[in-house]
């Protein structure tokens, strides 16, 4: 076998999976359209109000019912049957589409509108999240998680990096609806994968009986291993103040780099996503997260984020936007792997479910504050607040790790003859 024959196999072992590969490319088609609507979504915002704090309000509120109730989705998750979750969530995720595109083409949307869609979207995503999460062992068993893992943020960031360019095309084309329209339609690419997949191929995964006290279990066991506690908190501070793009990007494309059409703001969309399918594929072929990786990622995350923050021109912001792709999905997927491996079976859901929150809930509280620190300075600095928390982080963990093992050093000590 040659090198690349074994870097292919190594790297692409999941894929091996029947029931894994069926959801990648169905997955692969609905995410690009995913990203369709984001962009065109955030334009829309942006053409009915031109404020980065409005577009802040819209993403957060998308990502607000993860932040209150996302325990809630994992503790159902660990309680059903998590493709029967999944069948329902992307449903409803493909009419909130419909329903977006419909009210854009008969010029029936106000920001209010977009308002209570997003909130919609983030019901259905309450409970998709953690189910598809949890769904992945199910799949491809412990072995292949982080690979898995790996490769399913590779699979978000394709789509990052194909559904922008769409989108920029198709707004200037035929305006914001038609992308609502597709991606409506991409939903039923992931309906036919679900229905697809052979159940009796799925490994047995226990479920949990409702008992009262199920979510202050899964608080007390995410507070008493601290490892999971750790990575937790690294993963909400980069979640608050880094992942807002959706936010800091349109602005500066918009504000910052005088553009006025979507095209440019879907070129750093899709630079950081081509990034992202680089750093995904690298943690896919190593596939052993390790404290000392996640350190490693945060720091680079936080460098490549401070040359974003600070590029002369559009096209340099475009270039350092790719390395900053690649350390930050490097990041997460090292982060939600080491979760995975280091969580029981009946805690899953809840801990992904956490994890979710951490990452996506804490959306509605980091982009309405950077959106106010945009309005206030520049979306240089907005995009600079999350490089600076990020680098921190980074500090963060190194301190506990070191207290972690200077613990242990000294228990050994002492039950020492």
């Amino acid at each position: 076998m040659s090198a690349a024959q074994r870097f292919s196999s190594r790297t692409f072992a999941a894929l091996g999976v029947r029931n894994f590969r069926l959801y990648f490319f169905g997955q692969l088609v609905s995410l690009s359209g995913t990203w369709m609507q984001s962009v065109a979504q955030g334009w829309l915002v942006l053409q009915l109000t031109g404020s980065s704090l409005d577009l802040g309000i819209a993403i957060a509120l998308q990502y607000l019912p993860m932040l209150i109730f996302g325990s809630y989705g994992g503790l159902v998750a660990d309680r059903s049957d998590k493709r029967r979750i999944l069948y329902i969530t992307q449903s409803g995720a493909g009419l909130v589409a419909v329903a977006l595109g419909v009210m854009v083409s008969t010029h029936h949307v106000t920001l209010w509108l977009v308002y209570v869609l997003g909130l919609a979207l983030g019901v259905a995503n309450m409970f998709d999240v953690p189910a598809r999460q949890a769904f992945m062992q199910q799949m491809v068993g412990r072995d292949l998680i982080t690979n898995a893992v790996s490769l399913n943020g590779v699979l978000m960031n394709a789509g990052r990096m194909i559904g922008p360019a769409i989108a920029a095309g198709v707004i200037a084309l035929v305006g914001d609806a038609a992308c609502f329209y597709v991606n409506a339609v991409t939903f039923l690419a992931v309906l036919v994968a679900l229905k697809a997949m052979k159940g009796s191929e799925f490994l047995p995964m226990a479920t949990v009986a409702r008992e009262p006290g199920q979510l202050r279990l899964g608080l007390r066991y995410v507070r008493d291993n601290p490892l999971l506690r750790n990575v937790l908190v690294a993963v909400a501070l980069v979640g608050t103040f880094a992942f807002n793009f959706t936010t800091t990007l349109p602005m500066l494309a918009h504000t910052t780099f005088h553009q006025k059409t979507a095209g440019h703001y879907g070129l750093l969309m899709g630079a950081m996503g081509l990034g992202a399918v680089i750093g995904g594929l690298y943690v896919a072929h190593r596939s052993r997260p390790t404290s000392r990786l996640l350190i490693v990622l945060a720091v680079g995350f936080g460098f490549f984020m401070t040359l974003v923050a600070f590029a002369p021109s559009l096209l340099w912001a475009e270039i350092a936007l790719i390395p900053t792709g690649a350390f930050s999905i490097a990041f997460v997927s090292t982060a939600n792997a080491t979760l995975q491996l280091n969580s029981s079976q009946q805690m899953r859901g809840r801990v992904m479910s956490l994890h979710a929150t951490a990452f996506l809930g804490s959306t509605p509280i980091g982009a309405p504050i950077v959106g106010l620190v945009i309005e206030a300075t520049n979306p240089r600095v907005g995009i600079f607040l999350g490089a600076a928390v990020t680098l921190a982080t980074a500090v963060m963990l190194v301190w506990v790790l070191r207290a972690s093992r200077h613990s242990v050093a000294t228990a050994q000590h002492f039950l020492l003859p």
